[in-house]
């Protein structure tokens, strides 16, 4: 055996290349990298920092903001200027993120989505304003609502003549009053309309300890309770299309807000009333309907193939936005 022959075998770059797959080309762009990542050169077509920050300036302009990029470019052709193709210019304005907007305008921040629970009664309330026409077209009335998200119960409401922060402040101060509240057990939800985000409201809240929560722009979702609760009210069969005066809307929403919290077996809290889910009774409801229905499978057990029926079962917890799988197990 010669010397030779115990040297170890080195392979040449081309064999090595073969051996893995791997195309030269990507091995000589790897190798002035020191983590091995390829680099791209750079094209000298590419235009400097300078000149892309003209045509942003450009394109950004009072002069040329309203108008597309296809115009401006023929603008300037015609005006003896080129800096660059309509598609580079596209490109410039994407990596701004300016393409659909080129216009200084205000930016609205990214509202956060409300995730409330309530797990009892007077934890969670939720108010909205509604419309009733009047007697006489364009003229309307408006109804103040004001709903305890966990029992579904109307906790205060008033009809008037116009929206104002002032009689949104004495709603909230009855309500709290007649419910007991006290400091740093409630939290009131609402949209965002004028009289929600008034000052007098926040400062009324403050001063009772009750924190307040505001819906997302625009939807609707965000406080479902209380617009479930306007439908109810408009869609019942004696509802008008008309009230002929306030003391008619008055009259009828004392008589619809009595049956609604009395006597409507409400389905999103298991067929009870929103008063007995409101003072706890609803237990007690549960349990006799299971007697019932029990007793009358005694009777007749031939009628029920899955065995014994239950009644609805009552929720214990009520959410608005309730987070999902993965951000509860976070």
């Amino acid at each position: 055996m010669s010397l030779a022959d115990d040297r170890p075998a080195v392979l040449t770059l081309s064999e090595a290349c073969r051996s893995l797959d791997l195309p030269r080309s990507t091995y000589y762009r790897a190798k002035g990298d020191p983590e091995g990542r390829p680099q791209r050169r750079r094209s000298s077509r590419r235009l400097t920092v300078e000149e892309r920050e003209r045509v942003l300036g450009i394109l950004t302009s009072d002069r040329f903001c309203d108008q597309p990029v296809r115009q401006v470019w023929a603008t300037l052709l015609d005006e003896g200027t080129y800096l660059c193709s309509v598609r580079t210019m596209y490109r410039i304005l994407a990596e701004h993120q300016a393409v659909r907007e080129r216009r200084h305008q205000l930016r609205h921040p990214a509202y956060q989505r409300p995730e409330l629970l309530a797990t009892g009664p007077n934890q969670l309330w939720s108010w909205d304003i509604t419309k009733l026409k009047g007697p006489h077209k364009w003229t309307y009335f408006y109804l103040y609502d004001m709903m305890d998200v966990y029992s579904r119960k109307v906790v205060g409401w008033l009809v008037a003549g116009r929206e104002s922060s002032t009689l949104a402040v004495e709603l909230i101060r009855q309500s709290c009053a007649r419910e007991g509240i006290r400091r740093d057990e409630l939290t009131v939800h609402a949209d965002r309309g004028s009289s929600m985000r008034s000052k007098p409201v926040a400062f009324l809240l403050a001063d009772l300890g009750v924190t307040k929560t505001h819906s997302r722009p625009y939807t609707s979702t965000d406080n479902p309770y209380s617009e479930a609760q306007f439908k109810t009210l408009k869609y019942q069969p004696d509802f008008p299309e008309r009230f002929g005066s306030i003391e008619d809307a008055r009259a009828f929403l004392g008589r619809f807000f009595g049956w609604y919290n009395g006597e409507h077996r409400h389905s999103g809290i298991g067929l009870v009333t929103p008063q007995q889910r409101h003072d706890g009774t609803d237990r007690q409801v549960y349990r006799d309907r299971q007697e019932v229905l029990k007793a009358f499978y005694e009777r007749h057990p031939e009628r029920f193939v899955r065995g014994v029926p239950v009644p609805p079962e009552l929720p214990g917890e009520v959410w608005i936005n309730k987070p999902k799988p993965d951000q509860q197990a976070a």
